[in-house]
């Protein structure tokens, strides 16, 4: 699913990643971890193709990403990679429900599909009874479900996830964590997940553990 080589990227004269290379497998769910400044949410973000790597390979679901323009790494994102954060980053002005859809309506998708399809995450997720509730209106809890379902609105080929339960209670974190192992189960979703949560790592097949821009194990 996706394979990186040799990944470096350097903001002036800080070396940030000094040589990454990983390959991860359709189906899987992986957590890295390692103290703030190792360099994981600047790997996810490459991955993500949020950042570009100075040097190195990123091939993602067969397609390798390096020389993509801008509107073709726009349209990539959107069919084949879902994000989730920490702080949710939903649209205050929308509701749930419209959050979600959003991506889909983006992608130019049917109307009718996009919106079936936000149904039944809704119903999958737990929180159909809250799909008219702004984000305001919304729990800690319930707004992370909220950002999964929009992540998932375009079937991606890979869920990135930055410090996803790092905003809440050790209550919500447990369920957000029963819920991705849930997803990757049952939809066969590949997970890969920053995390300094002990736990949630434990619960993932494989631990990238990074120390000063480099995975060590």
């Amino acid at each position: 699913m996706i394979k990186a080589e040799n990944i470096h990227l350097s903001y002036g004269d800080v070396d940030v990643l000094k040589g990454v290379s990983l390959e991860i497998n359709k189906g899987e769910i992986i957590s890295i971890v390692g103290a703030s400044g190792a360099g994981k949410t600047t790997l996810l973000q490459i991955l993500g193709t949020l950042e570009k790597a100075d040097s190195g390979e990123c091939t993602i679901n067969g397609k390798s990403i390096n020389n993509l323009s801008s509107e073709e790494l726009s349209i990539f994102r959107n069919q084949e990679i879902g994000f989730i954060f920490q702080f949710h980053n939903l649209l205050v002005e929308f509701t749930a429900f419209e959050n979600i859809c959003i991506p889909g309506y983006i992608s130019k998708k049917n109307k009718k599909d996009v919106e079936s399809k936000a149904e039944e995450l809704l119903e999958l997720l737990g929180i159909s009874d809250r799909k008219n509730h702004k984000p305001n209106e919304l729990s800690g809890g319930e707004q992370q479900r909220v950002a999964i379902a929009r992540a998932l609105i375009n079937s991606p080929a890979i869920i990135l996830a930055d410090e996803p339960s790092g905003n809440l209670d050790s209550q919500n974190a447990k369920k957000l964590h029963e819920l991705f192992i849930k997803l990757n189960q049952e939809l066969k979703q590949t997970f890969i997940i920053v995390t300094h949560n002990k736990e949630l790592a434990k619960m993932t097949n494989r631990t990238l553990e990074m120390v000063d821009g480099k995975i060590i194990s």
